[in-house]
């Protein structure tokens, strides 16, 4: 629950209510990570109230319709600490598009795998030069400039990831492209047994 116990991260300092938190989330974490949408903000903080760790009161308000206002409670506290300080493991493998775009283009053969990998050489450069600009534009917000460092480095892993897929996979697609002559024919003699039938319906 990572959205959960950021939620948890956020009230150590002080309680807060809906769109305060949000904004706050917004503000620490910045532009990679994306917006947080401020119905699913509600449904995280009434599970977590819930749970126990975090408690509601009602705020009265003249001019304005009375706010819930959202305190950590020690349960929170210790479930905070709990997961902040435990290693993060991977548990939902590497599901990257990518990897799906890669299978397709080996199997329509080296010239479809080329044009991919460069496209995506482009993509990932074109990232990197806007993930420069954001680290600049960021430098004085410490937690928001190591979640763009993080991005680069993934962008630059990503890179050379390109290069791995060259090597290894341009064999593959070769052979897969020496195959498809006799897949056509494979195909047309199909067609052949088939057009009696056809004829005949």
């Amino acid at each position: 629950m990572p959205l959960h116990h950021a939620v948890l991260a956020l009230l150590t300092r002080r309680p807060n209510h809906g769109y305060e938190l949000k904004a706050r989330f917004e503000e620490a974490v910045g532009p990679q990570w994306g917006g947080l949408n401020i119905g699913h903000l509600y449904q995280i903080l009434e599970r977590l109230v819930r749970d126990g760790y975090v408690s509601r009161s009602q705020v009265t308000q003249t001019d304005r319709p009375d706010k819930n206002l959202y305190t950590l409670t020690e349960a929170g506290e210790a479930e905070l600490r709990s997961w902040a300080t435990t290693a993060w493991v991977r548990v939902g493998g590497f599901r990257d598009e990518l990897f799906l775009k890669l299978l397709g283009a080996v199997a329509l053969g080296p010239q479809a795998l080329a044009t991919l990998i460069e496209s995506q050489r482009q993509t990932y450069l074109s990232e990197l030069a806007g993930l420069a600009q954001q680290r600049r534009a960021h430098a004085d917000e410490p937690l928001v400039a190591v979640l763009i460092d993080a991005a680069i480095a993934h962008t630059k892993a990503d890179l050379g990831l390109l290069d791995s897929a060259a090597q290894h996979l341009g064999p593959l697609a070769t052979a897969q492209s020496a195959q498809a002559p006799e897949r056509s024919a494979s195909r047309a003699r199909g067609d052949a047994d088939e057009a009696p039938w056809g004829r005949a319906g």
